[in-house]
């Protein structure tokens, strides 16, 4: 095989075959290498999410994630009717259980209002149980236009679409990346499996985003820290007991939506997910461990600041994670029947947080730009909602920063 290509893009998420999709669609004629060290395309953040399409009303009106997830969500749902991906527009609500809740409800009401999110509305108790008869609040707001999705399956089908605009470009699995040498008009990137040399480079990395910024000789000051998602699925004997998506009203003091109760695709419903620290950014299991990867995270500044001033809502979640009683507890709070032989333990994703050495979580989506090359650096949720957006976005600054 030719080991030249115009564009390699890094990491065979759902953003990253995204963008080769937009940049293969608008340039026809360009070579693209896709270069993913799994076996398998969407093997972390996109095939461990809870398949949610978001509609974008929790996000800062006129910021990057309300526009593009907005925008996003609109061109998403278009793509996955035309091309026959699972999906179901079912609505959501997002419920209020105590009235300390209800001003933040009211101000994501009104982000959904700014940002333009169609079918949103305020309803009542009485509402909310004839929507889901056995949820319990006493305000909601309901969310008509968002609903599910498979992503893995939406993944694969940008990836073939790829092959079939242009037969010369590649998506290679098992292909990690080594390290990346910066000539003048052409990067080399050595692999696990061989070099290949490219004009330009796009890196949508994920959970190794900030890796591969250093690698590429980017001085970064942040660093990504991995935050494992638990989840539970109802039982046969529970599942009758939710209809479409319930949500929480978020604590405004995390980057998490809290707990809530999505029906998928696959018609199973899962419930979670709560938020840990992970001692490794790819581990799904409650002990895994990796060395590098707890010693980048625990002698980072950025993580003793995030995790010590949230000390309680850090200790509330790690004991929630290892007690079924406890998760338990807090679906009740929305659905107050629910018993132990109602759920039983899920599937886990691990979420890629940028962190400041302050401990702030950047929470909105960041590029970085260098001579041959544009970084994805911070692309969490809505990101796989707003991919086609995000590549768009991209593309654009493909456009004006390499001037092709």
């Amino acid at each position: 095989m030719d080991n030249s290509f115009d564009f390699i893009i890094v990491g065979g998420g759902i953003v990253g075959l995204a963008t080769a999709y937009k940049l293969q669609k608008k340039f026809p004629n360009l070579k693209l290498l896709v270069l993913e060290k799994e076996d398998h395309l969407a093997a972390h953040q996109t095939g461990n999410n809870s398949g949610v399409i978001h509609s974008g009303i929790y996000y800062k009106p006129g910021s990057r994630k309300a526009n593009n997830c907005v925008e996003g969500r609109k061109e998403l749902v278009a793509f996955v009717k035309e091309h026959g991906i699972s999906h179901d527009l079912c609505g959501k609500i997002i419920v209020a259980t105590d009235e300390s809740e209800l001003a933040h409800l009211d101000k994501i009401y009104q982000n959904g209002i700014q940002n333009g999110v169609e079918e949103t509305e305020y309803i009542t108790a009485q509402q909310i149980k004839e929507i889901e008869p056995y949820c319990s609040g006493i305000k909601g707001v309901r969310v008509g236009c968002t609903g599910i999705v498979d992503f893995v399956a939406l993944t694969n089908k940008l990836a073939e679409l790829v092959s079939i605009i242009n037969p010369g470009s590649k998506i290679l699995t098992q292909h990690e990346v080594i390290s990346i040498k910066n000539e003048r008009d052409i990067s080399i990137v050595k692999t696990s499996k061989g070099e290949f040399i490219a004009k330009r480079i796009i890196f949508c990395a994920g959970l190794q985003a900030d890796r591969m910024a250093r690698k590429d000789g980017i001085n970064l000051s942040e660093q990504v820290v991995g935050f494992r998602g638990d989840y539970y699925e109802l039982t046969e004997k529970g599942k009758h007991k939710v209809k479409h998506l319930i949500y929480p009203v978020p604590n405004p003091d995390f980057p998490f939506l809290g707990v809530h109760f999505t029906r998928m695709t696959n018609g199973e419903i899962e419930c979670g997910p709560n938020a840990v620290f992970s001692f490794k950014r790819e581990g799904y299991g409650k002990t895994d461990f990796d060395w590098k990867d707890t010693y980048d995270a625990l002698s980072y500044n950025g993580t003793w600041k995030l995790l010590l001033g949230n000390i309680k809502f850090a200790a509330n979640e790690y004991r929630r994670a290892f007690s079924k009683r406890l998760f338990l507890e807090t679906l009740q709070k929305m659905i107050p029947s629910l018993t132990m032989e109602d759920i039983k333990p899920g599937r886990a994703g691990v979420r890629a947080i940028l962190l400041a050495s302050d401990g702030d979580t950047r929470d909105d989506f960041r590029f970085e730009y260098k001579d041959n090359s544009i970084h994805v650096l911070n692309a969490p949720s809505p990101a796989a909602t707003a991919c086609l957006a995000i590549a768009e976005e991209i593309v654009k600054n493909v456009v004006k920063q390499f001037k092709i």
